[in-house]
């Protein structure tokens, strides 16, 4: 029945116009992206690295596939969250206002059980998502300007890692982004459960990313005892994988940070699902 009902919720979302704005923003942002740089990235690419010109020398292609995919997955992920709260915001609210999450409730399904079937269709939603970003900036990224070697400038300096030490690290790194979304999917469900209209949840949650990352981006003494724990500082972990040697540690930190985000936000749902007034 769960599965079934997960099935039905996937139909709900892919029959919503506003569910197709996600993929089509992503590939307007990231081919804008692509193009521009196919057709000026190299003065780009100078700018950047002229103040190590004088004491480096690189050969190859420096603008590559490699770098694409790391300068998008960069630009965008901040950005995706808000694409990912106009679905999964409405799943539970948006049926309240209808008045079909009543009609569901008479069916011979528990709560748990309705609840769990958008929290899996959110989840499947954000999958796909961030699959598609996947593809257009890495995929994409590739077949326009090929492998090659991947430069990254981080705190501790200019990191070079060769073109078939790469691929595990982008895997991982779209896996990490995955599960910060799914974080960010799960507190939209959560503040839809509380909420009938389908504005709230959406704006509530982009209210919450933007309060994180400013607390995040501030040097406040008061604030940096939060920083470690909020989501937003955990969104960005992916760039980990692209140090030598990888902190393994501090990566498998943020998961569980953002595991912790995610059964949190789905316990606070149920119990407030279980709990909620839908059959008036």
């Amino acid at each position: 029945m769960l599965l079934k009902n997960t099935w039905n919720e996937l139909i709900k979302i892919l029959a919503k116009p506003r569910s197709y704005i996600g993929f089509g923003a992503l590939t307007l942002l990231i081919g804008v992206i692509l193009v521009a740089m196919k057709a000026d990235g190299k003065s780009f690419i100078s700018f950047v690295t002229a103040s190590f010109e004088q004491t480096l020398s690189f050969n190859g292609e420096i603008l590559n596939g490699n770098l694409m995919a790391f300068v998008i997955l960069q630009m965008l992920i901040i950005h995706v969250p808000l694409l990912v709260a106009l679905v999964t915001g409405d799943l539970v609210s948006g049926e309240a206002a209808m008045g079909t999450l009543r009609m569901m409730a008479t069916k011979p399904i528990s709560r748990s059980a309705i609840l769990g079937s958008k929290l899996l269709a959110g989840a499947i939603y954000t999958f796909l998502l961030t699959l598609w970003m996947a593809f257009m900036a890495y995929g994409i990224g590739q077949w326009m300007f090929g492998a090659g070697d991947l430069i990254v400038l981080n705190n501790d300096g200019l990191v070079i890692i060769p073109a078939d030490d790469i691929m595990w690290r982008y895997f991982y790194g779209f896996g990490l982004a995955y599960l910060s979304l799914l974080a960010v999917a799960t507190m939209s469900i959560c503040f839809s459960v509380f909420s009938d209209n389908s504005i709230g949840p959406i704006v509530s949650t982009m209210a919450v990313i933007i309060l994180f990352t400013i607390i995040g981006s501030l040097d406040v003494s008061s604030f940096n005892s939060l920083q470690p724990f909020l989501l937003t500082t955990h969104m960005s972990s992916w760039r980990s994988l692209f140090e030598m040697p990888v902190p393994v540690d501090d990566i498998l930190n943020s998961i569980y940070i953002l595991l912790f985000h995610i059964i949190g936000f789905a316990a606070i749902s149920f119990w407030r699902f279980n709990k909620k007034d839908i059959n008036t």
